[in-house]
């Protein structure tokens, strides 16, 4: 017999019995349920969240049993927003969800969002028109958004708050082409990028086949940064830092840097980095 505070009743000591109330209220939306969006989902339904808004239009492939929760045997050529969501209803049974599986498009970016606390980024690192769309949405809705990126073996996180730096403003894609918003994404993501000196096989970094290295230990580094911002936002508790700063944390070479980058990409340190992203893309 499943009984939500017998399930979650661990996590009170960190959290107060009403504050486990508040967040099994709450409605996470959750875009993409690869690599980090399951570790997401995972997370924060054992987190006591209760209410998820779910989307993803791919089905679990042996490529994926690196680094994402549902890819099992059992579940190749299955949606992933179907296993993510028997996923999820294993460890709550009591659990809303709310599935969108045909991604997310101008025609149905409203129905994902809406009743929605708070929006956590995972879709796919090439799909940069979808999440513009939903960072735009987010901004003018007034909900906050968070995104993290699996980098080597750690995270770099982002927060953009209802009114503070909009996501466009962070970084700055507007009239430029494919290739040079893929430089300002891995810039504004990771503008340390603490993890380039160990990369061994750099030619597995391919942008024009969209494809480059992961690591498990990445997702779930995404998974538990995450959830601790999520808590802290939707509880309105500690301390959360928004864009223009970031943070990213590399597990591999331990170490922890925050990031201040005034005018986003604009920043003249950045425009150092887009410097050198270019240079390395053209290689």
């Amino acid at each position: 017999m499943f009984k939500h505070e017998t399930a979650f009743s661990r996590n009170i000591g960190w959290v107060t019995p009403d504050e486990q109330a508040q967040l099994r209220q709450a409605r996470v939306a959750i875009a993409g349920l690869g690599g980090v969006g399951g570790a997401h989902l995972v997370t924060l339904s054992r987190l006591g969240i209760a209410r998820f808004n779910i989307s993803d239009f791919d089905r679990f492939e042996l490529q994926n049993f690196n680094r994402q929760a549902g890819a099992m045997m059992s579940s190749i050529g299955h949606p992933k927003v179907d296993v993510l969501k028997c996923m999820a209803l294993d460890i709550n049974p009591e659990s809303d969800i709310r599935t969108f599986p045909n991604g997310i498009n101008p025609g149905n970016v409203a129905a994902f969002l809406e009743d929605v606390d708070i929006y956590v980024d995972s879709i796919d690192f090439f799909a940069l028109d979808a999440r513009r769309l939903l960072f735009a949405e987010c901004y003018k809705r007034g909900i906050p958004a968070v995104t993290a990126a699996p980098l080597g073996m750690g995270v770099g996180f982002l927060y953009f708050a209802p009114k503070g730096m909009s996501f466009e403003e962070y970084f700055r894609f507007e009239g430029h082409p494919r290739q040079e918003q893929l430089a300002r994404f891995i810039a504004g993501l990771a503008p340390k990028v603490l993890q380039r000196t160990y990369l061994v096989v750099p030619e597995s970094v391919n942008f024009a086949e969209q494809r480059g290295p992961s690591t498990a230990m990445a997702c779930d580094l995404c998974a538990g940064v995450t959830a601790t911002e999520v808590l802290k936002i939707l509880l309105g508790r500690g301390k959360a830092r928004a864009a223009p700063w970031g943070i990213q944390f590399d597990a591999y070479r331990q170490k922890l840097s925050f990031t201040w980058r005034p005018w986003g990409n604009a920043n003249p340190i950045q425009q150092l980095m887009l410097m050198f992203i270019r240079a390395q893309l053209k290689r």
